[in-house]
């Protein structure tokens, strides 16, 4: 297998040139301007279009089971979608309840994907629980190449751990040379204000983002650092939405905590409007946390285009409008938590960042790529366009312009978030490993061909 990329504009983190991009095998061998291709060789010509190294979502869900169901999608139905908006790569989180043993949860989660996948994938390793057992699980799956935690400080006697858990997981990562990934809300003060709303009549949507202020996700936020500190653990704060909890992330740096931040593309572009929305509209749009105010957004741009966030990402977790939202009808407790977003990501990212003027194409790049490939253990394979770097390629054409909807979405839930939402750009051709997996928005790859990958430590 052979390919050829020819005259597009190539895009990094520190670099911006026009050459030619030679693959063979599985991998980039060879870079430079006006390549003769040998007999045989797939040619593509990329003028006029960028060239970007495959995108990354350090955060999906995949395969969820939560609050009673299952999420949507499939490794089918999510790789192929992931592919169609241009990642390559994507870290699901496999989140056993505490019910169940994290080897039992590690082998479901590698079931559910093996073979099955069209692009490459990782885990983050689900920490629900922690004793003597399942340490000694924890520490055969890091050696079995996921050198990544995640924890929750919220969704109490679900996947949620108390305070000794916390300060034994993070013990544990500091030894492994893991890194932890942290849902950071304070779960007790979620469900005090929860039975209190209940209580006071305050069933619908608008009751989640009551439940669950900002002071809430702050408060998690200090609370994960200062173990994180006292221990000495790498941490990553996932889905940060505010500037509160910013600024608790921020202090901690301050003070030496080796923190990372993510934030979503919802919470750049979607506000609590959204999710304020009548005729149980606003289902649609319930997660943990909630969207926030429209002011917070002009604070997290800020943090992206100055490196004090480090990466966006989706916590894509699909759950049907008609079918599974409902069940929280009459209590918002029960709506399942989560939006579907990893098809628009990367073309939301270049419309309302790149586009509009708040990043540059290189920042761009990093906070959609390759900042996830180094901080997960990935760099230089992924992330990267050089010699030995995996083919994992996006020609992204900035002509285009289209539309979001449900009806040219490929991802499996019956609605999408972003209806009617205008793009300017796409990826014209996305390859996996070298070989041509999206063609003009269209899947033509492989299901089964992504690989997982087995990481060292982080």
């Amino acid at each position: 297998m052979s390919l050829l990329i020819q005259n597009g504009e190539i895009v990094t983190p520190d670099s911006r040139y026009v050459a030619d991009i030679w693959c063979e095998g599985e991998t980039i061998t060879r870079i430079d301007r006006a390549i003769d291709p040998p007999p045989g060789a797939e040619v593509i010509d990329a003028t006029g279009k960028y060239v970007f190294p495959g995108f990354i979502d350090p955060h999906t869900h995949i395969y969820l089971p939560f609050m009673g169901t299952l999420a949507r999608d499939t490794y089918e139905t999510a790789s192929r979608a992931a592919l169609v908006g241009g990642t390559t790569t994507f870290f699901d989180m496999c989140c056993p309840s505490r019910a169940e043993e994290p080897m039992a949860g590690f082998e479901t989660w590698h079931g559910r994907s093996a073979g099955r996948s069209a692009c490459d994938y990782s885990f983050h390793m689900g920490v629900t629980k922690f004793d003597a057992a399942s340490e000694e699980q924890l520490r055969e799956i890091v050696a079995r190449g996921v050198p990544s935690f995640k924890i929750f400080l919220a969704y109490k006697g679900a996947f949620g751990i108390d305070d000794g858990e916390l300060y034994r997981t993070l013990k544990l990562a500091k030894e492994l040379g893991v890194v932890v990934c942290a849902h950071c809300e304070n779960e007790t003060l979620v469900a005090e204000r929860q039975r209190e709303l209940l209580s006071a009549g305050v069933t619908g949507p608008e009751g989640h983002y009551l439940s669950r202020p900002p002071e809430v996700e702050a408060e998690g936020v200090h609370h994960f650092l200062t173990f994180a500190g006292l221990t000495g653990a790498r941490a990553y704060i996932v889905h940060l939405s505010c500037d509160q909890a910013l600024r608790e992330a921020m202090a901690a740096r301050l003070r030496g905590v080796d923190v990372a931040v993510e934030t979503l593309i919802q919470y750049l572009l979607l506000d609590r409007t959204y999710a304020e929305r009548g005729n149980f509209e606003a289902s649609k749009y319930v997660m943990s946390p909630p969207l926030r105010d429209a002011g917070n957004q002009a604070v997290l741009w800020h943090a992206l285009r100055s490196g004090l966030v480090q990466t966006v990402a989706t916590d894509h977790a699909p759950f049907d409008f008609e079918t599974q939202k409902p069940m929280g009808r009459e209590d918002f407790t029960k709506i399942p938590n989560g939006i579907p977003s990893i098809e628009e990501r990367v073309n939301l990212l270049y419309t309302h960042g790149v586009c509009a003027g708040r990043l540059d194409l290189q920042t761009f790049v990093a906070i959609g790529s390759t900042n996830a490939a180094k901080q997960f253990g990935l760099f230089p394979r992924k992330g990267a366009i050089q010699p030995g770097a995996d083919a994992d390629l996006v020609v992204y054409d900035p002509a285009y312009r289209g539309t979001l909807s449900r009806a040219k979405q490929t991802h499996a839930v019956d609605y999408n978030a972003f209806e009617g939402w205008e793009i300017k750009g796409r990826p014209s051709v996305v390859t996996v490993r070298g070989e041509v997996a999206v063609r003009d928005g269209k899947f033509c790859g492989t299901l089964g061909r992504g690989k997982f990958l087995m990481r060292a430590g982080c």
